[in-house]
């Protein structure tokens, strides 16, 4: 690990795409002290730029995706409520990130991440889980982590990741945002989905799956969160 400092005269000649996170940088000319741990850089060369997130195909692939799934939803309420909010937020939901550090941090990661979890679910109810109300789990699928979208802020320059404040002010986080849109809208069961998908209530959830007698369906969207974050495209590196 090598410390390496720029002057902001130097900086200024450099292209600000340049420091994007993920890029690869050569050092072309610099100054280093006696035990070579520590450059002055005068000059870098980029030498590869990282991926931001998904190319815009995909974007539209994914997002075409999940509408095609709400379209098919039977419950023509539950079907105005979900597409509204899509359409309604199509730019933002397209391009946000799922989080900060931990999963599908990149432009499009939430896209990415909500498909992976309709996808799932999908396949879980046709093969394993038919009795289960496939409406309310592809709706919850699709609005569990639907809150980030204002929670964070991508700039898109520099490829970094960071906390809206102005979302703190008002929310607590991307769960009470979703739960509160959909008691509103009389969507119970799916509120409660979106309070519980994180597990653990020192993980982040509104209400905690170890309470007793919950309804099985609660535990649907916390599992297939779950195997996406874990399994799924989680970082721009895996695109």
């Amino acid at each position: 690990i090598m410390n390496c400092i720029l002057w902001e005269e130097t900086l200024n000649r450099l292209d600000a795409k340049m420091f994007k996170s993920g890029n690869i940088i050569k050092i072309l000319s610099g100054t280093f002290n006696e035990k070579f741990n520590n450059c002055l850089v005068s000059n870098l060369e980029l030498l590869e730029e990282a991926k931001a997130g998904l190319e815009p195909d995909e974007i539209n692939e994914r997002f075409q995706y999940i509408l095609s799934k709400v379209e098919k939803l039977s419950d023509a309420k539950l079907k105005e409520f979900v597409s509204g909010l899509l359409f309604e937020y199509e730019e933002q939901f397209k391009y946000a990130p799922a989080a900060k550090l931990m999963h599908h941090n990149y432009l499009g990661g939430l896209l990415q991440h909500t498909s992976e979890c309709v996808e799932i679910a999908d396949n879980f109810i046709n093969t394993f889980a038919t009795k289960v109300d496939k409406d309310t789990v592809i709706a919850a699928c699709v609005l569990h982590d639907f809150g980030k979208i204002f929670e964070y802020k991508l700039d898109e320059e520099t490829g970094l990741i960071e906390y809206n404040e102005d979302f703190k002010k008002e929310w607590i986080s991307h769960s009470q945002w979703g739960y509160t849109k959909c008691m509103a809208q009389g969507f119970k069961t799916i509120a409660k989905m979106i309070a519980t998908h994180h597990g653990r209530l020192e993980w982040g959830a509104m209400v905690d799956l170890n309470e007793k007698d919950l309804e099985p369906i609660l535990y649907i969207v916390h599992h297939v969160d779950d195997m996406s974050a874990k399994f799924g495209k989680i970082s721009v590196s895996d695109l």
